[in-house]
């Protein structure tokens, strides 16, 4: 044990250092969703995560948008604890038939105008779950999804610019 924790105090961590922050970048990120919120509801942007069966990949970067790294609120976005509180719906895994009810509820209690956003490969089509007995496939097999944000799974990053999207579009209509 002592060994070990000299090991550890002599020769530092084993991780990657982290990427640099691009603090221009997201400061412009930050903007235009802000603005984008603001434009179409005149006021800051709920958000409902649902989880319908996944790894909790896709999780982990959706909770990472609530660090201090990244920090949601400052988007005008934020996280809400009921559907009913809700303008999008974001949705990670794929539906299991367990899970099949409990996101059509979900998406039944959140008022209109809503948004669906598929996040992650699972979500789109299933993922490597769709040939699973207790997998229906994807979100859009059982509610219908406005948007899909690719990637197993997406970063906090192409997370942020998926909902400036959903807004943009949105905004067009």
């Amino acid at each position: 044990m002592r060994r070990t924790l000299l090991e550890s105090l002599t020769h530092g961590p084993l991780t990657e250092a982290p990427p640099a922050p691009d603090e221009a970048a997201l400061a412009e990120l930050a903007r235009s969703v802000d603005k984008a919120a603001q434009a179409r509801l005149g006021r800051s942007l709920s958000i409902r995560a649902v989880d319908a069966g996944s790894c909790n990949a896709c999780e982990l970067e959706i909770h990472a948008l609530s660090n201090a790294f990244y920090d949601l609120e400052r988007f005008g976005l934020r996280f809400v604890a009921s559907p009913r509180h809700a303008d999008v719906l974001m949705v990670t895994g794929p539906v299991t038939k367990n899970m099949r009810e409990a996101l059509l509820r979900a998406y039944n209690a959140t008022p209109d105008p809503k948004w669906v956003v598929a996040v992650g490969g699972c979500a789109a089509d299933g993922g490597i779950f769709r040939s699973s007995y207790a997998c229906l496939g994807g979100v859009s097999d059982v509610v219908p999804v406005d948007l899909h944000i690719p990637g197993c799974p997406p970063s906090p990053t192409a997370l942020l610019k998926g909902l400036l999207a959903l807004l943009q579009y949105v905004a067009g209509k």
